[in-house]
């Protein structure tokens, strides 16, 4: 009936089938703190929208059902299945742009106090510049909002059931994470496995002297200038790991590309928790040739 309903229950079967059957338990048994981490944020946020469907579902309780609720959630307008993020469902007052702020947590613990006849499921995410889904991290949701609502997740009002998206859980404040019940949500989309943006700034990179470091950090901040700096690393990450498989059996090689590789890793958290880009750069370009 709709693509993406199709589309989850064709690759999340397993998943939808464990929550399917705690939903129809007599006990309505799942976790009310459910952490959802992985690459694949908006597959997360899909998964999401949909387990609240099967819990505000009053119709045929299958994937197409029709009822009211189902065709609300579909559209994202029901009024209990909520967007918490930084732009999403703020305090009319609230003039905070980049995170999850204090006063949204004061305003979801008095929207709880008043009793619903829906199962009520708030979805707390990040988003970006272009309205496009992302993961939670220690810099959009930071420790004094979450403290705000911790005795909220540890005991919610009934019927009512709160999801966490992020990339790695890592990025989470731990105290959520040990409230949460935690689900790997594998990518299902085709990756691309490109470096032709890179491979002039990277080639010989290998053999560059110290007194060099600064043309490597010049290219690479030139390409995120020009380019958008997650693809850049990516794409750099591609490059390294086809380097990886050129060169399988040279052991002091594959240790430097794979610390290389974490690099690169650790610039993109950089860049998540909003990390100045040339510093990023310029500590990446250190590490790559000084290492």
């Amino acid at each position: 009936m709709l693509s993406y309903t199709n589309y989850l229950y064709e690759n999340y079967p397993f998943l939808l089938r464990y929550f399917e059957n705690g939903i129809n338990n007599p006990d309505k048994n799942i976790a009310h703190c459910i952490l959802f981490y992985g690459n694949d944020i908006q597959a997360q946020y899909d998964l999401a929208l949909e387990i609240a469907r099967m819990l505000n579902c009053t119709g045929t309780h299958t994937p197409d059902c029709c009822c009211l609720n189902c065709s609300w959630i579909r559209e994202n307008k029901h009024p209990a299945v909520l967007t918490i993020s930084k732009i999403d469902n703020k305090p009319a007052n609230d003039a905070s742009k980049t995170v999850i702020s204090i006063d949204q947590a004061r305003m979801i613990k008095n929207d709880l106090l008043i009793t619903s006849e829906y199962h009520r499921v708030l979805i707390f995410c990040d988003k970006d510049k272009d309205g496009n889904v992302c993961g939670l991290n220690e810099t959009n949701f930071q420790e004094p909002t979450a403290n705000a609502l911790l005795k909220t997740f540890e005991e919610p009002p009934q019927k009512t059931t709160f999801f966490f998206l992020t990339k790695d859980k890592t990025d989470m404040l731990s105290t959520i994470v040990s409230r949460a019940q935690s689900f790997f949500v594998p990518s299902k989309q085709p990756e691309s496995k490109d470096f032709g943006l890179v491979r002039d700034a990277l080639d010989g990179y290998l053999e560059l002297e110290r007194n060099e470091v600064l043309d490597l950090n010049d290219k690479l901040l030139e390409l995120c200038k020009d380019n958008e700096p997650l693809e850049i690393f990516t794409q750099a990450q591609n490059y390294l790991e086809a380097m990886l498989k050129s060169n399988i059996y040279n052991i002091h090689l594959k240790m430097k590309l794979i610390s290389d590789l974490q690099a690169f890793e650790t610039a993109k958290k950089q860049l998540q928790l909003n990390m100045n880009i040339q510093t990023i750069i310029e500590n990446l370009a250190f590490e790559l040739v000084l290492k």
